[in-house]
């Protein structure tokens, strides 16, 4: 038997080589039962060798270990919450140099979901659709072909869906047996849900710690691309920098028609373009449907992924711009809790879990049909921990990520309307001011082509001479676009062409303030 030699292994060892101790273990042992006594007592010497040399070996590697890496001792722990982390997105800065990005599952167990769980979608889909090829299956449950494939396979065997005929691609089309047919009736008196697969809350809320507003820290540059179409006091943007950049929240006050709405709307803007949500949540056995085209805009994935390619991604996820939802005095209470409908069996999400990593505009606040106590008592605990706590229909409570920028709009001055505890929690009051004579002017000249006219100084003088100063009339940023507007209307009654004269805007005045 040939000894490795003992520098070789201490070369490999110094030179961080994964082999070194393959070379050690995968030396043959010797047969005994094959060489006489003088060679087996050879051998133990040499075994003796090794066994001294082996320990030799151990100590190097550990010393080795420790110099390169302090941390290798405690590897099991570190690692282990190195990739926890990873997972959850606790590190900011992987956060931000990774993009999120859903793999497909290659079992149910992997995509944390139970065969019972998948065989209920299925059957449920097929009653509502007749036939069904296999490949339609899969493409309205989000799951990959094969997991389908495979399933379908065990139901024909249980006789519950049977063969109606063959398909392209080595696929079959498949009916629902009588069996099969009741099964998919008392499954679906219980839920009619029969859409995408759910994935499971403990990776939705993984996905929200990776794609936080947390990890973002919009620039200057950002805010100027963000607010590009809109005319803002360079001061207004300084204030507004670094409310966003907290991803707390904020109040924006001031007098209607400044341009709180359009404001707080391009907000998103300011972080990334895109996020991942599933389509839908499970949770112990509750489906709760997240994803909302109405206030979602799925966004297509961007070219050149390599190995991450389309055909990788779990399908029961959507990659959508960060939302903004918008909502204003229909705002009530309920539409804070999980909405159950008891006709379907399917939960709602509501506004604040449609809304994380994006932006929740509360516009009118102070509106809506419920009290700013009741919205402000539901919220100060949530705004404060960054979490919010959910009743499931069920009875369960189950705790959620409250992760997005709270906007609350309002005419009203912020101090009449709540108290000093919540007014800590939203640390930045920003003020939508009236516009400068000079931006008053600058926005007639932005809205003139828009309205389809030519923009006529003159025009603008007298208007701003007898019909504001003269009667001390404050500016507003929205008034430029309505009285053009009127112009505009005005224009195409006559059958005349869109222009800006003195007495159009006579005209457009007496109309719009009648009565204000």
């Amino acid at each position: 038997m040939t000894l490795p030699r003992e520098d070789d292994l201490l070369s490999k060892l110094t030179e961080g080589a994964p082999d070194a101790w393959n070379e050690v273990t995968a030396t043959p042992p010797v047969d005994e039962m094959e060489v006489d006594g003088s060679e087996s007592s050879s051998s133990k010497v040499e075994d003796e060798k090794l066994n001294q040399l082996l320990g030799r070996v151990q100590q190097i590697a550990n010393q080795g270990r420790t110099v390169a890496d302090p941390t290798m001792n405690q590897a099991s722990k570190g690692v282990g919450e190195q990739e926890m982390n990873r997972l959850a997105g606790n590190n900011g800065t992987a956060a931000q140099e990774e993009e999120f990005m859903p793999i497909e599952p290659t079992s149910f167990e992997s995509a944390k979901l139970t065969a019972s769980e998948v065989e209920a979608l299925v059957l449920k889909y097929m009653l509502a659709r007749g036939d069904a090829v296999g490949r339609d299956v899969s493409d309205q449950v989000k799951l990959p072909f094969l997991l389908i494939e495979n399933l379908l396979a065990v139901l024909k065997r249980e006789q519950l869906v049977a063969h109606r005929g063959s398909a392209p691609m080595n696929d079959y089309i498949y009916t629902l047996t009588d069996i099969g047919r009741e099964r998919a009736r008392r499954l679906s008196e219980h839920c009619t849900y029969y859409g995408a697969a759910p994935v499971v809350l403990a990776e939705y809320i993984a996905s929200v710690n990776a794609q936080s507003l947390a990890c973002q820290h919009p620039t200057e540059d950002d805010l100027h691309r963000a607010f590009e179409d809109l005319l803002i006091d360079k001061t207004m943007l300084k204030r507004l920098g670094p409310a966003i950049n907290s991803g707390r929240g904020l109040f924006l006050f001031g007098a209607p028609g400044n341009g709180k709405t359009s404001i707080a709307e391009r907000v998103t803007g300011c972080f990334g373009e895109a996020i991942w949500i599933p389509r839908a949540i499970g949770v112990d056995g509750e489906i709760i449907r997240l994803f909302d085209p109405v206030n979602h805009e799925e966004l297509p994935l961007p070219e050149g992924k390599g190995l991450l390619h389309e055909d990788k991604i779990d399908r029961r996820w959507v990659r959508i711009r960060r939302p903004t939802i918008v909502v204003g005095g229909e705002l009530t209470m309920e539409s804070l809790e999980i909405n159950f409908s008891s006709q379907t069996g399917i939960s709602e999400a509501p506004m604040q879990l449609k809304s994380n990593c994006g932006t929740l505009v509360i516009d009118d606040f102070g509106r809506q049909r419920m009290s700013t106590d009741e919205l402000l008592n539901r919220w100060i605990v949530p705004l404060e921990k960054r979490y919010d706590f959910l009743n499931l229909p069920g009875g369960k409570k189950v705790q959620v990520p409250f992760d997005q920028l709270i906007v609350f709009s309002t005419n009203l001055e912020p101090r009449d309307l709540v108290d000093e505890a919540f007014l800590r929690r939203i640390p930045y009051k920003i003020e939508a001011t009236d516009p400068s004579e000079a931006n008053f002017r600058k926005l007639f000249e932005i809205m003139a082509p828009i309205v389809g006219c030519e923009y006529d100084a003159a025009s603008v003088d007298y208007l701003i001479e007898k019909h504001y100063k003269a009667v001390d009339r404050p500016f507003r940023c929205c008034q430029p676009r309505d009285l053009l507007m009127q112009i505009r209307n005005f224009c195409h009654y006559q059958k005349t062409p869109t222009r800006m004269t003195p007495e159009l805007f006579d005209f457009a005045v007496d109309n719009y303030f009648a009565v204000m």
